[in-house]
């Protein structure tokens, strides 16, 4: 291995229904298509070296989904995106891509900004079931895990939760409310579908259709602001801060090479 690059991609529209299996097979179809020079792990049944960091559940979209390769060669990251990003399925598309510079990528993804579309809810009692959550120390929801039914609170992992008029571009007869939340990553990870639960036992607040859900940002908490920042941006300080690696320079100065 001589280069990690780290990546952002989306899962939108229909795509937002593609599990996480299916996503990995995906991409690696599409390393192979872009002729990707990847590092492979030891063993008896080598495989590339990818590395996912906190997927979204299926049926949810996301704008804000990471993951890092491993490569044998190094490679310009915007080159390598423009390429991987064509190989890949519309609505699964790779927006951005940095030189892994410093540690612990994953480590960095502590909180969530999720936003929820409640087609038939009323602003006004929305609103209500907002306020009815934030009020509460605690909001216990239960949830089925592998290990049977599993009871835990909501409300200490939810830092902000607002409730927002619908687009404008609605239909007017339509009623619709639209949910921005911050959620901490906490052990046991709390979910959207978590927190609308939270908001129907609070405040009986139940939509009549399911929820249309959207990761709009992941990375650090930031405790100060209280905002949820880039988790990819001291990669982009530690390029400005230093000098390319020989390799990558070394690649630099051979045009003639291979571009991907």
């Amino acid at each position: 291995m001589v280069q990690r690059i780290r990546l952002r991609y989306t899962k939108r529209g229909r795509l937002r229904f593609t599990s996480h299996r299916d996503f990995q097979r995906a991409f690696e179809r599409a390393l192979r298509r872009s002729e990707v020079p990847m590092a492979y792990s030891a063993g008896f049944t080598p495989h590339p070296r990818v590395s996912y960091a906190n997927a979204a559940p299926t049926g949810t979209g996301s704008e804000a989904e990471y993951l890092e390769i491993a490569l044998a060669e190094p490679r310009d990251p915007a080159m390598l995106r423009e390429l991987l990003d064509e190989s890949m399925p519309v609505g699964l598309d790779i927006v951005d891509a940095v030189e892994a510079r410093t540690s612990g990528l994953a480590e960095r993804l502590t909180a969530s900004v999720w936003e929820l579309r409640l087609d038939g809810v009323d602003l006004a009692d929305a609103e209500r079931a907002v306020t009815a959550f934030l009020d509460a120390e605690t909001v216990e929801v239960q949830r089925r895990t592998k290990n049977g039914i599993r009871t835990f609170d909501t409300r200490s992992a939810v830092v902000s939760l607002e409730a927002h008029p619908a687009p404008v571009d609605r239909p007017l007869d339509n009623a619709c409310a639209i949910l921005r939340l911050v959620v901490r990553h906490l052990t046991p990870a709390v979910r959207p579908d978590d927190v609308l639960s939270g908001l129907q036992a609070v405040a009986d607040l139940a939509p009549p259709v399911p929820a249309a859900v959207t990761r709009l940002a992941q990375g650090l908490f930031d405790e100060e602001s209280g905002t949820v920042t880039d988790p990819l941006a001291p990669d982009r300080e530690a390029v400005t801060a230093a000098p390319p690696t020989a390799a990558v320079a070394a690649d630099a100065k051979a045009p003639e090479g291979p571009a991907a």
